[in-house]
């Protein structure tokens, strides 16, 4: 049997000490830790963990986490890792003062990825999405969803989704894969709209399906993009394949994205820059978990979803990198955190739940990651020594973390 115990850990943060996963309002500023504690590994779960004083006499692998804490890794459940080429020129743009929306009409945007993709080589995008997802690994990230979404036509959405899926073969973190055919209208269906969803309905998901390439359906359903009516139809098709839905929602005005969303049980509504009481209220009589994402706000610089008024209100909320070209090419949890809480005015606690077992949930792995409990998997951060975790969002300009364990073994 393999084991490893960490041993003299300064503080075990993110301790589960509730039958319910899912974190709401007051309990989000909750984190239950351990001092001077140790933690052991087999077989790549927790197996035990407790004050020093329990601690076991051996283990085949012994880490002295002296000064340090130690955390349940990052889940990040809103990414767009596999893309074939950056988006600094558009960014320039922005700078100069045209609008994402200028830029997203004129053919820039999703639809710039989207032509790049096209006529990248699966082993190219694969290649460059695993240097990414490597990255964010080292950073902390055990746990991820990965979108389509570049591709906009049948051969180039399930080339995206085959990416996926090596990745998942091949790496230590877990993946869930969403299917994102309506992220935007290709501009030859521009005038005919209905054909390319009828081709997303028709072509892609009955292939999508058949292949096993997709956990979810995700649709764009915002201003410019898609309608609720759209949305509703997409996501019911979805459905009658068993693909769960996952939408983005209300990032650009308040679309009713929120509503449909929750009218097809989706695991959760993403973004959420746009949002009012009327959502705020079909969020907390539902089981459809709010995600937002801070750094998409601050690399655009338009508003942010309003996390503070959604905990005092009484929800719960996932916090998402959004990592993509055009909006948030990073994947840097950390650094989201600091974002949260200096704009959004969430506490460190709150900000640590959302990454962490909100973030876990949004994925839908709730009982085996998000958190630090006897039985889940050893997805673990070792930090370097530093007094407490709001320590690590306070000094937002320096790397904390130390070690990575995916699976209960050193990355």
């Amino acid at each position: 049997m393999s084991s490893t115990l960490i041993t003299n850990i300064k503080s075990i943060v993110g301790i589960q000490t509730q039958d319910h996963n899912f974190k709401k309002g007051q309990e989000m500023n909750q984190v239950s830790t351990l001092e001077h504690g140790f933690i052991l590994i087999e077989n790549n779960v927790i197996a035990d963990f407790g004050p020093m004083s329990d601690a076991p006499d051996r283990a085949k692998v012994v880490i002295d986490a002296t000064d340090r804490l130690v955390l349940p890794s990052w889940c990040d459940s809103h990414t767009h890792i596999v893309y074939a080429a950056g988006r600094e020129g558009e960014y320039v743009d922005r700078l100069r003062g045209v609008s994402y929306e200028e830029i997203a009409k004129k053919g820039g945007g999703i639809l710039n990825s989207a032509n790049k993709l096209q006529v990248t080589s699966e082993e190219d995008l694969y290649l460059s999405a695993k240097a990414r997802l490597d990255e964010v690994i080292a950073m902390g990230t055990g746990a991820i969803e990965i979108k389509s979404g570049y591709g906009l036509t049948t051969e180039s959405e399930l080339k995206m989704l085959r990416v996926i899926r090596k990745l998942k073969e091949n790496s230590p973190i877990e993946i869930k894969a969403s299917f994102l055919g309506a992220h935007a209208i290709p501009m030859i269906y521009k005038e005919n709209r209905k054909v390319y969803i009828d081709i997303i309905i028709n072509e892609m998901l009955p292939r999508v399906a058949h292949e096993g390439l997709a956990d979810y359906c995700d649709v764009f359903c915002d201003k410019g993009f898609y309608t609720v009516e759209e949305t509703d139809r997409i996501l019911k098709a979805a459905a009658s394949y068993g693909l769960k839905a996952k939408i983005h929602a209300n990032e650009l005005a308040i679309s009713g994205g929120v509503q449909v969303g929750i009218a097809n049980n989706a695991i959760s509504v993403d973004h959420l820059e746009a949002i009012g009481d009327e959502e705020i209220q079909a969020l907390k009589n539902s089981n459809t978990i709010p995600t937002v994402l801070p750094s998409c706000s601050f690399f655009l610089n338009i508003h942010y979803a309003p996390a503070r008024k959604m905990i005092d209100e009484g929800l719960g909320i996932a916090i998402a990198t959004d990592y993509n070209p055009g909006s948030s090419p990073s994947g840097n949890i950390p650094l989201l955190m600091a974002f949260a809480c200096n704009n959004m005015r969430i506490l460190p606690n709150e900000a640590f739940n959302g990454v962490t077992i909100n973030g876990a949930c949004a994925l839908e792995l709730g009982d085996t990651h998000g958190s630090i409990a006897k039985g889940k998997v050893a997805n673990l951060i070792l930090t370097h020594a530093i007094p407490s975790l709001d320590y690590m969002v306070y000094s937002f300009g320096t790397n904390h973390i130390d070690k990575v364990l995916l699976r209960g073994k050193l990355i």
